[in-house]
Formats: structure tokens, C-alpha cells, sequence
């Protein structure tokens, strides 16, 4: 009993019926770019975490 083809396909009708195909596109880019923001932060809170264990590392010498 899980979802069919024909149900996904009236629900994505419906969102474009109330929403309008601009109107989807414009809150797609926006998550796309919200996606892109997170994947840099956590690619800057890693280089953080690997400076901050080299200068540790390197003060306990």
C-alpha cells in the first residue's frame, strides 16, 4: 500500500496548480542554496577542526 505513480504525479500537479511553476522554481534555488551555505560551513568547521588539532599537536612538543 505505498504510493503509486498516480498519486505522486496529482500531488505535483496540485503544488503547480497553487503555487505556479515561478513560483516552485524561485523556493527550489533558494533551497539549493541553502544546501550549498551548509556544505560550506561544515567544510569550514572541518579545516577549523584539523588547524586547531595541528596547532595542539604541534605545542605539545
Amino acid at each position: 500500500m505505498g504510493i503509486s505513480f498516480w498519486q505522486i504525479i496529482i500531488v505535483v500537479a496540485l503544488l503547480v496548480i497553487l503555487f505556479g511553476r515561478g513560483k516552485i522554481s524561485e523556493l527550489m534555488g533558494d533551497v539549493a542554496k541553502g544546501v550549498k551555505s551548509f556544505k560550506k560551513g561544515m567544510s569550514d568547521d572541518d579545516d577549523k577542526i584539523s588547524s586547531d588539532n595541528s596547532d595542539d599537536s604541534s605545542q605539545k612538543d
